[in-house]
């Protein structure tokens, strides 16, 4: 489809591609402002751009919008791009700009100009009696958006500030044709089953609370799940020689001064006075890792160096930002960092990516790498920028691995990989990250002696493999609609007795499965069978044990699998062979 550039240029891009896709969707955006305006004229608009499944728009309506307005409103849009309107572009100056937003009375367009240069020049694309102030790009014509769906409503304050007016929001998508547009609606209905604060409820694993938004509490069967992951993470760390350690939460100003934190990263930092002196509750681990790293003299030999840490860390992240376990204001970050000489980069940033791998490939992920170059912010010097860049490089290469280049998107302090999970329903989510670090080690003035007998400062990465084992579980949950695998499952078996009287029969089968270091449960309520079977299958329990009078006379169990139904009557020996055998 042809794209109209800000610059008047035309070219060709597929949707499939980046720039496609944003400019479909951006014009997507115009036709609904379009419409709305049609439709309510006193409306003011304010911005809309294309985000990752679509696009949203944000209004100033003089009436209580709902979504019982979207059915005129995408009427509204249909007529627009049968109307097969040219995006035609122009250049104005800031006064001229001034005088047509001034005649629209687009009183939040006229602010954003307020604050532009007198000299500047402003970008407009014009379909038919529409007029939006915008940078593009957009396609040629209406007519190319042939399939859109608003999905839903928000509120979102100007520009993002609570102390700004608080918007309308419409969100929608767009898709080149209606076969592309069920289907996204199709995955989206079954995102919403899967919704982890929706079965984190049902299945108890975690609760969130009014009094601490944004600070989730785990409840009996979600804490098993996560010390499952934790056990799992320490498992695999021991064996790659991983060390753990665990430092303070609460740590004084000048730690994070030297860090780069207090004056890079202060807004997302709770603070707190000790002592007359200032104290932050760390957002990060790896300030107190460099404290542990100096107590003591070190030597190349001793390298590379690998300390892991399960660390609680906490950032003050806007409420409006809060989303279950995915966007938390505390998690438990799986850190670790490795100490290197620079000959051992390579190796290192390879071992890291095979454990990854490793990790992802159980939990039966797909994924995809970025990796993310120097940002215009950075601190550091060229030689370091591109020793660490080419370090990464390497390592990738070498193992044969494809990656994305993110030009500029690198931490302040180093280049990094960034890993990007894809789940059972294509959704992807950035987990895994490993940044190369020469400049935390300066900061602190970290120190080895090397091979020539003379002081040198080692290299550092710092790495996660779950990211924050929070987030991680809501992945989880919604990668598997709440069916854990046997062995990450919190209740692996459940025992069904058909009445009270063989209660007795069903904590004998508990005791045996218990001994064998099974998680389970028996479920002897005085409730028909048919009810206690229904309930179990809302858990996602993956195995059932019903037991009756046929069952006590046999000395056996009748199994059902959670997804292949009755397995039939059997002795709880060769039960637990077959339990034993999709692995505990």
């Amino acid at each position: 489809m042809k794209i109209k550039k800000r610059d008047g240029s035309i070219l060709e891009a597929g949707f499939e591609e980046e720039l496609g896709k944003n400019a479909f969707r951006h014009t997507a955006a115009h036709i609904l402002a379009q419409a709305v305006k049609r439709l309510y004229p006193d409306t003011k608009c304010a911005i809309g751009p294309s985000i990752a499944d679509g696009f949203y728009y944000d209004f100033d309506f003089s009436f209580r919008f709902s979504e019982e307005n979207f059915a005129e409103i995408e009427a509204e849009m249909k007529k627009i791009v049968k109307e097969n309107l040219q995006l035609k572009h122009f250049i104005a100056d800031r006064k001229k700009a001034m005088q047509i937003m001034k005649e629209r009375g687009e009183t939040y367009k006229i602010e954003m100009l307020q604050e532009l240069s007198e000299g500047e020049e402003i970008s407009f694309y014009q379909q038919g009696e529409y007029l939006e102030m915008c940078a593009g790009p957009h396609v040629a014509y209406t007519s190319l958006v042939k399939a859109f769906k608003l999905l839903s409503v928000a509120g979102a304050y100007w520009r993002g500030d609570e102390k700004n007016k608080m918007l309308t929001r419409i969100y929608g998508t767009a898709f080149p044709s209606q076969d592309m547009l069920e289907e996204y609606l199709n995955r989206r209905e079954e995102a919403k089953k899967r919704d982890h604060r929706k079965l984190g409820k049902e299945l108890g694993l975690f609760a969130l609370f009014e009094e601490g938004p944004g600070f989730p509490f785990f409840l009996p069967k979600g804490l098993i799940l996560k010390n499952l992951l934790v056990d799992y993470w320490r498992k695999l760390h021991a064996r790659e020689g991983y060390v753990e350690i665990s430092t303070p939460i609460i740590l004084n100003r000048q730690l994070w001064e030297t860090s780069g934190h207090w004056g890079h990263y202060r807004e997302n930092m709770y603070t707190t006075v000790i002592d007359e002196t200032d104290f932050a509750i760390k957002p990060m681990n790896c300030p107190g890792g460099m404290l542990v790293y100096k107590m003591a003299p070190h030597s190349y030999n001793e390298f590379p160096m690998r300390i892991g840490e399960l660390g609680i860390i906490h950032r003050n992240e806007k409420s409006g930002t809060l989303h279950g376990l995915m966007r938390v204001r505390c998690c438990t970050q799986d850190d670790a960092h490795i100490f290197m000489t620079p000959g051992q980069i390579t190796d290192e940033i390879k071992g890291v990516i095979r454990l990854i791998d490793e990790v992802y490939s159980d939990f039966g992920f797909k994924y995809h790498v970025e990796l993310s170059t120097r940002p215009d912010n950075s601190i550091g010097s060229d030689k370091d920028w591109e020793m660490a860049t080419n370090g990464l490089k390497s390592a990738l290469d070498e193992l044969k691995m494809p990656y994305i280049i993110n030009e500029g998107d690198g931490a302040f302090y180093g280049p990094k990989i960034d890993f990007h999970l894809e789940d059972s329903i294509g959704r992807t989510w950035q987990c895994g990250t490993i940044q190369l670090d020469f400049q935390l080690p300066q900061r602190f003035e970290a120190e080895y002696t090397g091979e020539d007998g003379n002081k040198h400062r080692p290299i550092m990465i710092h790495r996660v493999v779950f990211g924050s084992i929070e987030r991680f579980i809501g992945i989880l949950i919604e990668h598997f609609a709440g069916k854990f695998p046997l062995w990450l499952s919190p209740v692996q078996v459940k025992i069904l007795s058909i009445s009270d009287k063989y209660n007795d029969y069903a904590k004998e089968i508990e005791n045996i499965l218990k001994r064998e270091g099974l998680r389970c449960e028996v479920d002897g309520r005085a409730e028909k069978i048919g009810y206690k079977i229904r309930a179990a299958r809302l858990e996602r329990i993956p195995y059932l044990l019903i037991v009756g009078e046929k069952e006590v006379e046999t000395d056996c169990v009748s199994v059902r699998k959670r997804d292949d139904g009755d397995l039939g009557s059997m002795p709880i020996g060769q039960l637990l062979e077959i339990l034993k055998e999709e692995g505990i």
